[in-house]
C-alpha cells in the first residue's frame, strides 16, 4: 500500500517555513512529510530521525537517488533529540514535526508483527535492535501488569479478562503469534461487544506497541528538548492518533504556553516562570472530509501547532 502522508499541507503551512531554515522531522517513516519540507528549502536543511532501520534504508535511497544533499538522516529514537541535535553542533531550529502514527509499511509488512490483520511473530518493535518484543510482554510478565498495560496504554474496558486469558493460554503454550492472541483476546470480550466497531484486539495491540517501544516516555521527553531548540518563531507541529499521545502534546503545549495553568489556586499572583510557546490554534485541526476518504488511517488525527516565544 502506497504512504500517504497525514494532513500534509496543513503540516507544511504550521512550520510556516522559511527556505533557509533547519528543521527537524522527529519520526521520518517513509519520507513523506520529509521530503514535501526539502522541496520548500533553498539554502535550508533538513534532519530526520527514525529508529527503524528499513525506514533509514529506504530513506538513504532516495536522498542518493534524487541527490538531496541538504537532507540528513539519522537513526535514532527521538527520545534523544537532544544528543542528536548536540553532537550535529545545532544550537537553534527553525521548526520541529512528528507524525506520531505507526508508518504503513509497519502495519502493512506482516512480519512486523504489528497488525492482528496478518498472522506473523510477535515482535512490534519500531527499533529492531531493542530487546523487549511483544512476545516478552505477553508470556512473561504477570497478570496484574499486564491487566495495568492494556488498561492503561489500550484504555480497554475488558482488561482483566484479556490479561487472565493471556495468562491461562500461556501455561499450555508459549503465544507467539499475532494471529494466536488476536484469537485470545476477541474471545476475552463479551459476544455482545464484539459485534460492532473496530477488531476487538485493536486496542490490546496498540497498548503492547506502546509498552514495547516506552512510547509515552519517550514522546515527553522529545518534546521537551524540541521546545528547547526552537528558535523564536518556530513552530512545533505535532500528529496523534489517539487519546493517550495528544493528551501529552496538549498538556506539554499548554504548560509551556502558561507554566502555572495546574495551579489550581494561584489567585492573582503573578506566575514565577516565563512562557516559551504560543499556541496558533487552541484546538486541534483534524483532517478533512476528502483526505478521510482518500486516507481512512487518517480519520483519527489530530494536529497542533505551537509557535516559540522570543
Amino acid at each position: 500500500m502506497q504512504h500517504i502522508p497525514v494532513m500534509l499541507n496543513e503540516v507544511l503551512d504550521g512550520l510556516s517555513i522559511r527556505p533557509d531554515g533547519l528543521y527537524v522531522d522527529c519520526t521520518f517513516g517513509r519520507g513523506g512529510h520529509s521530503f514535501a519540507i526539502a522541496k520548500r528549502l533553498d539554502g535550508g536543511r533538513l534532519i530526520a530521525l527514525d529508529q527503524d532501520e528499513a525506514a533509514i534504508a529506504h530513506g538513504i535511497s532516495r536522498i542518493e537517488r534524487e541527490g538531496l544533499k541538504h537532507v540528513m538522516l539519522v537513526r535514532a529514537n527521538f527520545r534523544y533529540l537532544e544528543d542528536v541535535l548536540r553532537n550535529l553542533d545545532v544550537a537553534y531550529v527553525d521548526g520541529v514535526v512528528y507524525d506520531l502514527g505507526v508508518s504503513s509499511p509497519q502495519f502493512d509488512e506482516g512480519e512486523r508483527g504489528f497488525s492482528y490483520r496478518y498472522d506473523a511473530p510477535l515482535d512490534m518493535r519500531m527499533d529492531q535492535r531493542s530487546d523487549l518484543t511483544a512476545y516478552t510482554i505477553v508470556n512473561t510478565w504477570d497478570e496484574e501488569t499486564l491487566k495495568k498495560t492494556i488498561f492503561r496504554y489500550g484504555e480497554e474496558r475488558f482488561a482483566e479478562r484479556i490479561a487472565r486469558a493471556i495468562v491461562r493460554a500461556r501455561e499450555k503454550e508459549p503465544i507467539a503469534t499475532t494471529g494466536a492472541l488476536a484469537d485470545l483476546v476477541k474471545a476475552a470480550i463479551p459476544a455482545k461487544f464484539r459485534r460492532t466497531g473496530a477488531h476487538p484486539a485493536r486496542r490490546t495491540f496498540q497498548a503492547l506497541r506502546i509498552a514495547v517501544n516506552d512510547e509515552l516516555a519517550s514522546l515527553k521527553v522529545s518534546l521537551q528538548a524540541a521546545i528547547q531548540f526552537l528558535r523564536p518563531g518556530g513552530r512545533l507541529v505535532v500528529i496523534s492518533f489517539h487519546s493517550l499521545e495528544d493528551r501529552i502534546v496538549k498538556e506539554t503545549m499548554r504548560e509551556a504556553e502558561d507554566p502555572c495553568w495546574k495551579l489550581q489556586q494561584r489567585g492573582d499572583l503573578p506566575c514565577p516562570k516565563k512562557p516559551m510557546l504560543k499556541r496558533v490554534y487552541k484546538k486541534a485541526l483534524q483532517p478533512t472530509e476528502q483526505e478521510m476518504l482518500n486516507n481512512p488511517r487518517a480519520r483519527s488525527a489530530k494536529l497542533r501547532i505551537a509557535e516559540k516565544l522570543s
